[in-house]
């Protein structure tokens, strides 16, 4: 998304990328709103994923900003509590796949920020963070089609 190509030159997939970005913050936001609504139980942690991940997604969707660093940090910190929200929720449901793969997903995530930050083993970062896209979006799909696919009852 930088105005500028590794070679130098002038990006001309910016625009697509920026206008794509807003697209997989808008649904992945409307995933967390699914998620509150039909998941999580209780008071507390519908409000959680709700809030959470519309600063989230907002943040997310301003990286391409010169507040790069700090939307990514506010994307990050947000993003990391309505995912262990969810997986809390299906940590209470018996959806046990997603538990186990909800898990990886949080560890991927924030290796994802020990690398980012710490600058450590910085040259692996590109292809972890392409390895956690993928498995972050898996997930996501799968247990958006496993609640469409599923009737809750919340007592």
């Amino acid at each position: 998304m930088n105005e500028v190509a590794m070679n130098g030159h002038a990006n001309p997939a910016r625009p697509i990328a920026i206008v794509a970005m807003f697209i997989l913050c808008a649904s992945i936001l409307l995933f967390f709103f699914q998620c509150a609504q039909q998941l999580a139980k209780g008071k507390i942690w519908p409000i959680i994923i709700r809030v959470f991940g519309t600063l989230s997604m907002l943040a997310a969707s301003l990286i391409f900003t010169t507040y790069h660093d700090s939307m990514t940090i506010i994307s990050s910190a947000f993003g990391i509590l309505v995912v262990i929200g969810i997986i809390w929720a299906v940590y209470k449901s018996d959806f046990t796949v997603f538990k186990i793969t909800g898990v990886i997903c949080v560890l991927l995530m924030l290796l994802n920020n020990y690398i980012y930050y710490s600058l450590n083993r910085i040259e692996l970062l590109p292809f972890i963070q392409k390895i956690t896209f993928a498995v972050v979006l898996i997930w996501i799909a799968s247990l958006s089609l496993k609640l469409k696919n599923t009737s809750f009852s919340h007592e």
